[in-house]
C-alpha cells in the first residue's frame, strides 16, 4: 500500500479532487501555504494500492497542468520606492503543476 502526497495550487485543488473522486479514489484535502509567491496550496493525501499509483499520478498531471501568468512585482511600500517613482514591471510566472511524493504505508486501518 502507498500514500501519495500531491501539492497543487489552490486554484487546481477542487478540480483534482473531483477528478480523483470520479475515478473512485478517496482524497483527504489540506489547505497549505508555500512556494515562491507565498500563495495558497492544496495538499492532497491519497491512500492506494501499489498498482494504482501511476493512474492517480496521470489523473493529477492531466488535471493541473502548468501554465503561465503575467503579474507585476510590487515593491515593499517604503518612502524610498515612492519618492524614486518606482515602476512596476510585468513579470511572467509559472503556475499550476504539482509536487508529488509517494511513500510506503507500513500500516493502514479504517475504523
Amino acid at each position: 500500500m502507498k500514500i501519495i502526497y500531491a501539492i497543487v495550487s489552490s486554484d487546481d485543488g477542487n478540480r483534482v479532487t473531483d477528478a480523483l473522486n470520479e475515478h473512485q479514489y478517496s482524497v483527504t484535502k489540506l489547505a497549505t501555504t508555500g512556494g515562491f509567491l507565498k500563495k495558497g496550496n492544496t495538499t492532497l493525501m491519497i491512500g492506494t494500492e501499489d498498482e494504482q499509483v501511476e493512474e492517480i499520478i496521470t489523473l493529477i498531471k492531466d488535471t493541473c497542468g502548468k501554465r503561465q501568468k503575467i503579474t507585476t512585482n510590487v515593491p515593499a511600500p517604503n518612502l524610498a520606492s515612492v519618492s524614486s517613482g518606482f515602476m512596476m514591471m510585468p513579470m511572467t510566472v509559472e503556475l499550476g503543476g504539482a509536487t508529488i511524493f509517494v511513500t510506503d504505508v507500513e500500516r493502514f486501518e479504517k475504523i
